[in-house]
This record gives C-alpha cells, sequence and structure tokens, in this order.
C-alpha cells in the first residue's frame, strides 16, 4: 500500500502492524471466495470511516462558528460581492 503525503507528493510506505481480528467467518469465507485482499479492503474502510467520524467531529466542534459566519454572510453579504462581474 502506498500514501502520498502533502509536502512532496511522492509515494511513501506506511508503516503496518500485525493484529487479531475477529470477523464473521461467512463474510470471511465470501472475501476469500473472491479473492479480495481483506488487509486492503479493512484499510480502505478504516480510512473512509475515520474522515467521516474526524469530518463529523469537526463540524460539531465548529458548529457555532459556521452558524456565526452564515449569518454574517445572510445580513452582509460576501465582502467579494462588488468584485463580480457577472
Amino acid at each position: 500500500m502506498h500514501m502520498t503525503t502533502a509536502h512532496h507528493l511522492r509515494p511513501v510506505r506506511a508503516r503496518k502492524r500485525s493484529t487479531n481480528l475477529s470477523v464473521d467467518a461467512s463474510l470471511l469465507a465470501r472475501a476469500n471466495a473472491l479473492g479480495l485482499n481483506i488487509s486492503s479492503v479493512l484499510e480502505d474502510s478504516l480510512r473512509a470511516t475515520l474522515r467521516a467520524e474526524e469530518e463529523r467531529r469537526w463540524l460539531a466542534e465548529n458548529k457555532d462558528a459556521i452558524e456565526a459566519l452564515n449569518k454574517e454572510y445572510r445580513e452582509h453579504g460576501l465582502w467579494s460581492e462588488r468584485l463580480r462581474r457577472f
């Protein structure tokens, strides 16, 4: 699995760690029958779940500021409104 960094956009190998998991046997059998790489599937799913949870938490933590900024825009418009040419 290669990951890229924002700093230089070169592939960087992610450090791996072995772990033990308990998985529904029928799901594991189906995945193996399809030739799926369980580690890759787990990493992809975990990445997506983490991204969604981090986004949810960020939005919750910043809810008041976002609402205040939206109120400011509704009441006073965007500062760049006068620069629009369309």
